[in-house]
């Protein structure tokens, strides 16, 4: 059998597929030729890059499985390719501790002011150094504070868990009721047990000083116009799930107006060509959707997909 890694795959995945007795091509083959060239292939795996919609399926009576290596599935027809009798996978635990550290990343550089210091000090440094110290001197701590998590997966869950070890209280909301508290393990093995707090979403978006996003985009932004109208003065916002959870025009208009203190993008509206305005803003925080682009994350993903796509293809 021969399975297509369209977005790629860890080496380590790549060889446990071909310790399995499978051919893998790990040549990126452009959506517009898909509908051809698939036709060779009994599966594929990819990232968000590759759209699996119900066109190229019915195109494609040929595959037996469909690997997302990573969490969403929002670029592939899920229930429709499973009509058809194909296997969807995904990989959602492997990515979830990457993604959290990136959340802390952006929440880091948000509150001592980095993505606004490292875009002057090199064109200001040497000539305006006094100035730019005094307009990055009113920094916060991160412990004693809230972060609200907007969503309590498995990513949610591990971005509540470093706050935790920072010293934050944890409010969060989700659809399903969930736990009162979280086991951390830190080095020697130690395990401490700390309370998080279930609240309604409304909630979170009045009491939190900080909040992050870790749900998939449904019919509208989880947090547009009215929402923005609910948050605490001065919050802090981090997206590191899907473009359009959050109103993208609204939070810009929210950052000018001090109702959001900053913002952190990692996803966008219109990947790969995000709007100018909010590429260009002074207060926003910026990577190109790398929540998962850690080598460790990468290991994981490809010896999860690996192991699942035999365990489907050998039914």
């Amino acid at each position: 059998m021969r399975i297509l890694a369209n977005d790629g795959i860890d080496p380590i995945g790549k060889k446990i597929l071909e310790d399995a007795g499978f051919e893998v091509d790990t040549n990126h083959i452009p959506q517009e030729e898909l509908s051809v060239k698939l036709q060779d292939y009994d599966a594929i795996t990819v990232r968000s890059a590759t759209k699996l919609r119900q066109p190229l399926i019915d195109a494609c009576p040929n595959l037996k499985a469909i690997g997302r290596g990573g969490v969403g599935m929002d670029n592939i027809d899920v229930e429709y390719a499973r009509s058809k009798g194909i296997d969807v996978i995904n990989t959602p635990a492997a990515s979830s501790l990457s993604v959290a550290e990136l959340v802390f990343a952006h929440l880091l550089n948000g509150v001592r002011f980095l993505y606004d210091s490292n875009r002057k000090m090199p064109l200001e440094g040497d000539s305006n150094f006094g100035s730019l110290k005094k307009a990055y001197a009113n920094g916060v701590e991160l412990r004693g504070k809230t972060l609200g998590v907007v969503g309590f997966g498995r990513i949610g869950r591990e971005t509540a868990k470093v706050a935790l070890g920072l010293g934050m209280n944890v409010i969060y909301t989700d659809l399903f009721e969930g736990p009162q508290s979280l086991s951390l393990t830190f080095s020697g093995d130690i395990e401490v047990s700390l309370p998080v707090k279930q609240v309604a979403f409304e909630e979170v978006l009045k009491q939190s000083d900080f909040i992050t996003l870790h749900v998939p985009f449904l019919d509208k932004p989880a947090i547009g116009k009215e929402e923005f109208a609910l948050l605490k003065d001065g919050v802090g916002l981090v997206n590191a799930s899907r473009g359009g959870v959050i109103d993208e025009l609204e939070l810009i208009q929210a950052l000018d107006a001090g109702k959001v203190s900053f913002a952190a993008l990692d996803v966008f509206d219109n990947e790969p060509t995000p709007r100018k305005e909010i590429l260009s803003h002074a207060r926003i925080s910026l990577t190109p959707h790398i929540g998962a682009a850690t080598n460790e994350a990468q290991e994981r993903i490809g010896i999860e997909l690996a192991n699942l796509l035999i365990d489907a293809l050998k039914k």
